[in-house]
């Protein structure tokens, strides 16, 4: 699928802003046909959780109604016209002039749909129905109770389940006869790249012609076939990104240009070599962040602004990577990725396939009923991995997939369900990206079932806080026993953390190692830097959280989870500048 752009035959509209919102009361249908009864106004993309000021209303589950009136420019008729979701949370229903046209389950991922010509009218009504149902098929994984009395969404994950239209909604057209995809595949030898796009065309022409250009726009290759070679090749590199673009025109006999889209994409290798990550050729080591989409009022919205003030912040501190935790975020912040030269592990929404998981992973030990027998998720996890490759195969920012989050990997079926999936995502990779599937404490190197089939074993680890709560000298032991376990069993396989964090409220200070506050913040990263930096296996520390975000509230999330290096707001704590210091100074593995 490609991202919408306007070009020289494709024109592009954006419909964010104010649209129409209804939330209805208990028992109300909606008709599609009708003009939302009472509505309110709402933005997108936004979630509509904080937009509102009744509490009942920010913690609704069900679903919500979205409205906009559709004016369609005559210089678009006869013109294939396509309207396109960037995300809605999480079940999304698309009523065109009242006819369903499209629904999709997922809330992280693009959908689109062609509209019928036919249903156009001069004034359209668009509407769009939205759930915020999670539940045990759904990916987040949550517990849905629905009875006479209420209908809530109890989360298996540690973040709000935040819901609306999150991503832009355009309308883009292209001519009958169109580009409907590329995959930029390319074989690197030396500094020799072999570009060998696939192109899909939907429709009859005559010619097919490719156009590489540089940064600068300079033509450098031009071709009617679908091989190109490119001599001393440019690289993208972590905080050195260089972008090629691919032009691809799609001419008639008489050498008319029909359709044109152009492509970004960087040339990049990489592979795992003797306990190293090797981005072309260079060891590589991942310092960074798991991250979230979650901003005041905006939720889980799209905002340039707030991804670009993000990404600053990272290259202050010397940051050079990310996990999108726990979901694929937005296209637009992955092409700022590309950009910016921050590697990107990508992660699928497959989160919360622990049965009654508790953020305080100490009290999970004991946890009752066998996950992988109440879990019906498989089938839209399988989809969600075939979409998010689909979305991003091209961005050179993705060294890794991540096809899940801290499942139950030490209960008997966990292999069975990931097994399958995993073969999934490196099947649809050209790019031979690795895979991996980010530990949880409770899965040891004892009763783990799964590392075996990735290819980093990844720890999300808390010594010092959920265990060891307090005691950083203990922690620093059990840490490093447990890390040598995992080496011990797995010898090939480089290990990395991608979370290792303690909730830090901003201003609380003290001369002693108490936890909360910002002296105990500084005093954890430093002790766990202790036992990582004797480790030459261990390739990466992805803190977390970049920033403080919403969770739902009880006794372990007051005011959400306060494990930010910056508050929600991005005001730094006394950590950003440790860490600033340490990923500024600190030579890992030649990697600044």
């Amino acid at each position: 699928m490609l991202f919408p752009i306007q070009t020289t035959t494709r024109t592009l509209i954006d419909l964010s802003g104010t649209w129409n919102f209804l939330l209805p009361e208990k028992g109300q249908v909606v008709d599609p046909n009708k003009k939302l009864p009472n509505s309110i106004t709402m933005a997108v993309p936004a979630s509509f959780n904080d937009q509102i000021t009744e509490s009942k209303l920010r913690d609704y589950a069900g679903d919500i109604w979205y409205e906009k009136n559709l004016l369609i420019p005559q210089t678009l008729e006869g013109q294939r016209l396509v309207l396109r979701f960037g995300s809605v949370s999480h079940t999304a229903k698309v009523y065109f002039n009242g006819k369903l046209i499209v629904e999709h389950i997922g809330g992280f991922t693009p959908f689109e749909v062609e509209l019928d010509q036919s249903l156009m009218q001069e004034n359209n009504d668009l509407k769009v129905c939205v759930s915020s149902i999670l539940d045990s098929s759904t990916l987040p994984n949550a517990v849905h109770i629905k009875n006479d009395e209420e209908e809530k969404v109890l989360p298996l994950f540690d973040f709000f389940n935040y819901s609306g239209i999150h991503r832009p909604v355009k309308l883009y057209s292209t001519p009958h006869t169109y580009v409907k995809d590329i995959v930029v595949k390319y074989n690197v030898e030396g500094k020799t790249t072999t570009i060998e796009p696939d192109v899909s065309v939907i429709g009859n022409y005559e010619e097919l012609e490719l156009e590489l250009y540089d940064e600068e726009d300079t033509l450098l290759l031009q071709t009617t076939s679908n091989q190109m070679t490119l001599e001393d090749t440019r690289f993208w590199a972590p905080l050195d990104a260089y972008l090629y673009k691919l032009k691809v025109k799609v001419k008639d006999e008489q050498g008319i240009i029909i359709d044109a889209y152009t492509e970004d994409f960087g040339i990049r290798t990489f592979k795992i070599e003797n306990d190293q990550f090797l981005i072309n050729d260079k060891p590589f080591y991942f310092q960074g962040f798991g991250k979230h989409e979650d901003f005041p009022v905006l939720g889980k919205g799209m905002n340039e602004a707030a991804y670009n003030y993000d990404f600053n912040l990272m290259k202050w501190m010397g940051a050079n990577s990310l996990r999108t935790a726990h979901y694929p975020y937005a296209e637009e912040f992955m092409r700022m990725a590309d950009r910016a030269g921050i590697v990107v592990i990508d992660e699928v929404p497959g989160v919360g396939l622990f049965s009654r998981f508790n953020p305080d992973v100490s009290k999970n030990q004991g946890a009752a009923g066998n996950t992988w027998e109440i879990v019906e998720s498989f089938d839209n996890h399988k989809k969600v991995i075939e979409e998010l490759i689909e979305r991003d195969k091209n961005h050179a920012c993705v060294v890794m997939w991540a096809v899940g989050n801290e499942p139950a990997a030490h209960q008997d079926g966990a292999r069975e369900y990931f097994e399958p999936l995993i073969n999934l995502a490196r099947e649809l990779d050209w790019n031979d990206r690795p895979v991996i599937i980010p530990n949880i404490v409770n899965a040891t190197p004892d009763t783990d079932l799964l590392a075996d089939l990735v290819d980093v074993i990844c720890l999300n680890r808390y010594y010092g806080w959920y265990i060891d709560h307090g005691n950083l000298d203990a922690a620093k032991v059990h840490l490093k026993e447990e890390i040598e376990k995992w080496r011990e069993k797995y010898p090939d396989k480089p290990i990395m953390f991608t979370e290792f964090g303690v909730d830090t409220i901003q201003g609380l200070r003290s001369i002693h190692d108490i936890p909360y506050t910002e002296e105990y913040q500084v005093n954890f990263f430093k002790a766990q830097f202790e036992v990582i930096d004797q480790l030459p296996y261990f390739i990466g520390e992805h803190i977390w959280n970049f920033a403080d975000f919403e969770t739902l509230p009880f006794i372990r999330r007051i005011d959400g989870n306060k494990k930010g290096v910056f508050t929600r707001e991005r005001k730094p704590k006394m950590i950003a500048h440790s860490l600033k210091d340490r990923w500024t100074s600190t030579d890992h593995f030649g990697m600044k």
